[in-house]
């Protein structure tokens, strides 16, 4: 490795998700139009498919691209769901879970504000994709959480 060559190259977090999608154009639309990406690059594939895409979102990067089946490399609905869940701080939860919805995400978990201090929401957009997003609304102190905690518990 060349001492002027970064193992983590500037302007990359050390983990990015990377996204598989039936119909990547029309996802960096809804990502850009509904959570703010801004689209860093974007790289043909075959038959006018995405092959390869980044997009900023406040300080993460998302990369993403067509699925190739071939290579099994498919996205969630191909695969009957998806086990993860990716999660975004945003200045106005109830702005971009509105907007989510009427771009055309299914809602999983409505807005409310949650013991722990955040305001969040829960959708599925089009592609299978699960997104928590939230806004910070209130520093709770351990002690409290915890007994906030207990108390949702039952006890």
């Amino acid at each position: 490795m060349s001492d002027t060559v970064k193992p983590i190259p500037d302007g990359y977090p050390s983990v990015s998700a990377y996204l598989a999608v039936d119909g990547a154009a029309d996802a960096i639309d809804f990502y850009t139009s509904v959570l703010g990406a801004t689209e860093r690059v974007r790289m043909p594939g075959p038959n006018g498919t995405v092959g390869h895409a980044e997009l900023q979102i406040g300080d993460s990067v998302i990369m993403l691209a067509d699925e190739s089946p071939d290579i099994d490399f498919v996205g969630p609905r191909r695969r009957g769901g998806s086990p993860v869940m990716l999660t975004v701080y945003v200045e106005d939860v109830d702005d971009m879970f509105a907007r989510a919805i009427a771009a055309g995400a299914t809602s999983d978990a409505a807005v409310e504000t949650k013991f722990y201090g955040d305001r969040s929401g829960q959708f599925t957009d089009a592609w299978g994709h699960r997104w928590s997003i939230a806004s910070h609304v209130e520093d709770v102190p351990p002690d409290e959480m915890a007994r906030r905690a207990a108390e949702l518990a039952g006890g």
